[in-house]
């Protein structure tokens, strides 16, 4: 399953330090909780919804739920809570793990369908929520190749697109 969180930020005084601080020791917590496999987050390249988004595979709501990740911090952001907006959470039912978007290439989401990814030729996933807000829906996400991102002047207005902001972490076996 793929568990989503999306937010913005509004504070832009201390917003450089949130950011080091979700992505330098929340992640690796997160990470740490038995039943989460891949975390990572990303910056919105366009506008129009919350500017920031983790991605992370997980086993189950019953993770979410858990003592565990309670205790390491999840959905808690401290100090920062306050300057946090349009925080939204989803869990999907997906066949796969969240896709590792690397440095050059791009996170694209789609809550309209999968068309424009098909004429882009991309390799798309689909997911269906199951728990937490479930809205949207469905969400497609596909990572556009670094090669194939240099060769497109624009992309279809109807997709969400995001920067990887870090690498993707996995659970160490």
């Amino acid at each position: 399953m793929i568990y989503t969180v999306e937010c913005s930020y509004a504070d832009a005084r201390t917003e450089a330090e949130w950011n080091d601080f979700y992505s330098l020791h929340k992640l690796p917590a997160l990470i740490s909780v038995s039943g989460f496999h891949t975390s990572q987050r990303f910056k919105a390249l366009s506008t129009g919804y919350p500017v920031y988004l983790a991605l992370h595979t997980i086993d189950g709501l019953d993770v979410l739920t858990g003592e565990e990740y309670r205790e390491k911090g999840g959905g808690n952001f401290a100090r920062w809570q306050s300057h946090i907006t349009d925080w939204h959470r989803n869990l999907y039912a997906c066949a796969v793990a969240a896709p590792a978007v690397q440095e050059g290439e791009l996170l694209l989401v789609s809550n309209q369908g999968p068309e424009a990814f098909l004429q882009l030729g991309l390799v798309l996933q689909a997911m269906e929520a199951v728990a937490l807000e479930r809205c949207p829906a469905r969400r497609w996400l596909a990572k556009l190749p670094a090669e194939k991102r240099k060769a497109m002047a624009v992309l279809p207005q109807e997709l969400d697109i995001y920067e990887a902001m870090t690498p993707q972490l996995r659970k160490v076996a």
